[in-house]
C-alpha cells in the first residue's frame, strides 16, 4: 500500500467562530478556509453567519458582505461580478465554481468555501496560478501565418467561424484544470484542460497557418496524452464548455496525420 505524507501545515483546523449578526433570523453560515503565510500556524476553517436581508443573492456577495461587516483580512480574487473575468473561482460545497454565479440558495445547510484544489496557496483563497497562466502563454493563443497580411482583416466563412464556439468563450478560470487528477498528479508536464482546449481552438481556426508546428509541439505522452477522460473538466466548467471533447479531437487530429 502506498503511503502519503502531507507536506507541513497542510491539514486545516478547527479557527476561529465569528458571533453572529444581530437583529436578523435570517442567517447564513459560512465555513471559509483561511490560511497566512506569514505565519507558522496550519491553515484553519473559520465560520461566519451572513445577514441575509442585508446581502445579495450571490456567494460572492456573501464574502463581500463578510469583508466588509465582519473580518477585513478575508482574502480572495473578484473583479466582474458577472462570470466574465474567471477571477473569484473557488470551490465551493464541493465543485468548483465562480462565486459570482453561484447562488446561496443553490446550497443547501452551510456554505463550505476552499481556494481551489491542489493549487499552492498565495493566502486564504487566493491560489498561485503562474503555472496555469504559463502552460496557456505554451501554446502561443494568436494567429501564426506565412501569407501576407491583408489589408484589412483576415477573413473568416461563417461555417469556419462557428467551428470556435464552444471553445472561445474559456475564461481561464482554472475550474476545469484544478478539478482533474491527472493535472493534480503531473501538473509539471500535462498542460491541463483549459490550455488544450484553448489549444484546440487555434488549432481549428481556419485562418491559422500553423496546424503542423502546434500538433508537433503537442506531440508527448504528457502534455497531450496524460489525459484519460476522466470528465471533471467538462463537470465542473462554468461556462459549460467541455474541454475532453476538446482533447479527443486533438487526438484524433494527431492520428489522422499518421495517415
Amino acid at each position: 500500500m502506498a503511503e502519503f505524507s502531507l507536506p507541513k501545515n497542510s491539514r486545516p483546523v478547527d479557527g476561529k467562530v465569528w458571533p453572529k449578526p444581530q437583529g436578523s433570523n435570517n442567517l447564513k453560515e459560512f465555513r471559509i478556509y483561511r490560511y497566512d503565510p506569514d505565519g507558522e500556524s496550519n491553515p484553519r476553517i473559520d465560520t461566519y453567519w451572513v445577514n441575509r436581508d442585508d446581502c445579495g443573492p450571490m456567494v460572492l456577495d456573501a464574502i463581500i458582505w463578510i469583508k466588509a461587516k465582519i473580518d477585513p483580512t478575508l482574502t480572495f480574487r473578484r473583479s466582474c461580478r458577472e462570470g466574465i473575468c474567471g477571477s473569484c473561482a473557488m470551490n465551493i460545497d464541493g465543485t468548483n465554481t465562480l462565486a459570482c454565479t453561484k447562488g446561496m440558495d443553490d446550497i443547501a445547510g452551510t456554505v463550505r468555501i476552499y481556494p481551489l484544489p491542489h493549487m499552492p496557496v498565495i493566502k486564504d483563497l487566493v491560489p498561485d496560478l503562474t503555472r496555469f497562466y504559463a502552460q496557456h502563454a505554451s501554446i502561443e493563443p494568436w494567429l501564426h501565418t506565412d501569407s501576407p497580411a491583408p489589408e484589412k482583416e483576415w477573413r473568416q466563412s461563417r461555417e469556419d467561424r462557428e467551428k470556435l464556439d464552444g471553445l472561445y468563450e474559456c475564461i481561464l478560470c482554472a475550474c476545469c484544470s484544478t478539478s482533474c487528477p491527472s493535472y493534480w498528479w503531473n501538473g509539471d508536464r500535462y498542460l491541463g484542460p483549459a490550455a488544450l482546449l484553448q489549444a484546440y481552438r487555434w488549432l481549428i481556426d481556419s485562418r491559422d497557418e500553423a496546424t503542423g508546428e502546434r500538433l508537433d509541439d503537442l506531440e508527448d505522452p504528457f502534455r497531450l496524452y496524460r489525459c484519460h477522460t476522466i470528465m471533471n473538466c467538462a463537470n465542473t466548467c462554468p461556462k459549460g464548455l467541455n474541454p475532453a471533447k476538446a482533447i479527443a479531437e486533438i487526438k484524433k487530429m494527431m492520428v489522422a496525420r499518421q495517415v
